[in-house]
């Protein structure tokens, strides 16, 4: 079930027993002309996937989500969702633990950590029509299990709170997109999540490895610019990346 919050301001819930992918059913309720707002929640999905088209395992016990909302801003602003989602991500995870995962951070652009380990992720896709854009956050959180075949650290929310169940974290994180989305969509409303963002950063002020299509780069992460593009010190000045897969260490 939604939050109390999230109800109260108009969000719709869909629960399936077993999906394709939650970002799919998303686009078939957007082509038959749902008004957004608009939650879809499955048990398990058979063709999960994240970003760059990879697949996203999807077991039973986890949370599987997708959110759809119609025309929420100008297409050009779509990008920062993605960090009003994280933090919606970070402060649920901090509700559902009661504070107690004190390695919880933000991995720049999409990921949530505990301990350097991902215990979450998010998706962003946009639909255009009509003049409008429509977005689509398709979410993942790792409760019961985590997948072991990654080429990265990865660990589920029961593993440190055994309590936290599916339930209660997205009653948890649909409240909290709905406070973070209320501040973003105020003038000037990213500035504050910006910096919100920061606060939880994940290897901020450390030497990072971006894998960019050109190739890897690697500097010290110095920050965000005012638009939420990476920061990145390198031997040649600092570069301002739009897009990027982020690795600490050496990536494999």
């Amino acid at each position: 079930m939604l939050g109390e919050a999230a109800r109260a301001a108009g969000y719709r819930l869909i629960v399936r027993d077993d999906v394709g992918s939650t970002m799919e059913e998303a686009r078939r309720a957007l082509a038959q002309g749902d008004p957004g707002l608009l939650w879809i929640v499955a048990r398990s999905q058979n063709a999960g996937r994240g970003r760059h088209g990879r697949q996203w395992g999807s077991p039973p016990g986890n949370l599987y989500a997708s959110l759809l909302l119609v025309a929420p801003c100008e297409p050009a602003l779509a990008p920062q969702l993605g960090f009003v989602a994280g933090l919606a991500l970070h402060d649920a995870a901090t509700r559902v633990s009661g504070g107690a995962l004190p390695g919880l951070k933000l991995k720049w652009p999409n990921d949530l950590l505990i301990d350097r380990a991902k215990v979450s992720g998010l998706l962003l896709e946009g639909e255009s029509r009509a003049g409008r854009l429509d977005v689509v956050i398709g979410l993942g959180v790792n409760i019961a299990s985590c997948p072991t075949d990654t080429p990265y650290p990865a660990t589920f929310l029961k593993q440190h709170q055994p309590q936290v169940t599916v339930e209660s974290v997205l009653a948890a994180l649909s409240d909290a997109w709905l406070t973070r989305f209320e501040t973003w969509s105020r003038p000037g409303g990213f500035g504050p999540i910006r910096a919100a963002w920061l606060e939880r950063a994940a290897f901020l002020g450390e030497e990072i490895t971006i894998r960019l299509t050109e190739g890897p780069l690697t500097g010290r992460f110095a920050g965000l610019d005012p638009s939420g593009r990476l920061e990145l010190e390198t031997s040649a000045g600092l570069r301002v990346i739009d897009a990027g897969d982020l690795y600490f260490g050496t990536p494999t």
